[in-house]
């Protein structure tokens, strides 16, 4: 017997019956929330994962089936739902029932036939899906954290793909801190498109001392610096040929010779792969070799679009908004119905990293808590001219709020595109699409 509670999600307006389930609960040891109107508990059921819900029909806002339907909605494999009814809503439980609930029990309630139920339908905390990986609440951000858990003590070198943004570097830190010693080992993580060709080799495998003009002490590479841990390599599809052939010595072997040295030096590391490119076409191109393709897709963990894994956008969102919130420190901010709806029809080409962005802008700039659709805008003419807050009106005005964003950041760092880059916690490569998709330019060189 699983010894790990159940946690419950109670929905409950009455103080008296959701005192009574609240004590009743403590007794037989189950974890538990107690929300009292339905929005409360959809946001935290967004927030937060479940063993099952516990919820009255009668609600003072949402009834019980609406929070069911709209959870529904973006959670497709939400917790087992028990109703609470009276005789006069037996007819709407049925058909809950019908809409995939899992049970109802008629007031006066049983609380012995309750808590019978919750142990028999209840997944306990340790064994809750995705709980200990919480990359998102979609079915493919949960396999992925299933695989994480396969993979917590292989040495196998896994390939990471997935359109920019979408957490590929996230994925890497979950697998390396899935791993027993993670504590204790380093993780070190590389951009391989940001390191300018000529310092590649130098920085990947390190330098002696006098090895070149400038190298005035020896250098520790990044193989050395990850030994014993993690080294995650991003973006490998941008290295160079002539450097992708000393990687797959490297790799093969486990083997470093510093740059100047002779002696070799072993390392023991975990590599791990991420790229935005298709390897295979480049591999058919002729732009990525072949034997080094083969040698890191070992196991390959494909992370999709936030388009395409919607269930995952309003959880996100709810996360990054707790951490402004905590930020801050003052009153917890919250959605207004309108923006839910509009940050589910945007289609966020910049995925995770552009709905983060996006949240933070809106909580620096927030005039008050509730955030409303103006308050996911930057540029002040926009939002006078707001007409709603979905569809291409909303992703015209995120386009504004990520040029307004990133010129701010370009000023605030003296136009210097490393420097601007790292504020914005993206690539020197990508930094340059943004500023070419926006037709950003530095003011002295516009002309």
């Amino acid at each position: 017997m699983n010894d790990k509670p159940i946690r419950i999600c109670l929905v409950e307006d009455d103080e008296l019956m959701g005192e009574a389930l609240c004590e009743r609960f403590d007794m037989e040891g189950f974890a538990y929330d107690w929300h009292k109107s339905g929005r409360e508990a959809l946001r935290g059921l967004q927030r937060r994962r479940y063993g099952v819900v516990v919820s009255d029909i009668r609600l003072p806002d949402l009834s019980g089936e609406d929070l069911f339907v709209q959870l529904r909605q973006v959670q497709a494999d939400a917790p087992p739902f028990l109703f609470m009814t009276g005789y006069a809503t037996i007819d709407q439980a049925v058909r809950l029932l019908k809409l995939g609930a899992t049970d109802y029990l008629p007031k006066p309630l049983d609380v012995d036939a309750l808590v019978h139920r919750i142990r028999e339908l209840g997944t306990p905390l340790e064994t809750t899906p995705g709980d200990s990986c919480t990359l998102g609440v979609s079915p493919a951000m949960r396999r992925i954290g299933q695989m994480i858990e396969r993979l917590a003590n292989s040495d196998g070198t896994v390939l990471i793909s997935g359109d920019s943004g979408v957490g590929k570097e996230e994925v890497a830190r979950r697998l390396h801190g899935a791993h027993k010693d993670a504590a204790n080992c380093p993780f070190v993580a590389v951009n391989c498109a940001a390191i300018p060709e000529a310092l590649l080799e130098a920085e990947v495998f390190g330098f002696e001392k006098g090895a070149f003009t400038g190298a005035t002490k020896e250098h520790r590479g990044y193989f050395e610096q990850a030994h014993g841990g993690t080294l995650f390599l991003d973006e490998i599809g941008d290295m160079p040929l002539a450097m992708q052939a000393k990687l797959l010595r490297a790799i093969q072997e486990r083997i470093v010779t510093r740059v100047g040295a002779e002696k070799p030096i072993h390392v023991t590391v975990r590599l791990v792969c991420a790229t935005h490119e298709d390897l295979r076409q480049m591999v058919e191109a002729g732009r990525f070799r072949t034997d080094l393709y083969y040698r890191i897709n070992v196991i390959h963990l494909r992370i999709p679009p936030l388009r395409e894994r919607r269930e995952d956008i309003l959880w996100l969102a709810r996360r990054f908004l707790e951490e402004q919130s905590e930020k801050k420190s003052g009153t917890p901010f919250s959605f207004s119905e309108g923006v839910e709806r509009a940050l589910l029809t945007h289609p966020w080409p910049g995925n995770v990293r552009e709905l983060k962005h996006c949240i933070e802008r809106a909580c620096i700039l927030a005039e008050r808590p509730q955030l409303g659709a103006e308050s996911i805008i930057c540029d002040q003419e926009a939002t006078a001219s707001l007409a709603d807050a979905s569809g291409d009106t909303l992703l015209a005005h995120l386009n504004l709020c990520e040029k307004h964003y990133i010129e701010q950041m370009l000023a605030s760092n003296g136009w210097r595109i490393g420097d601007t880059a790292d504020s914005l916690g993206i690539s020197r490569k990508n930094l340059w699409e943004k500023m070419k998709k926006h037709s950003i330019a530095e003011p002295s060189k516009s002309h």
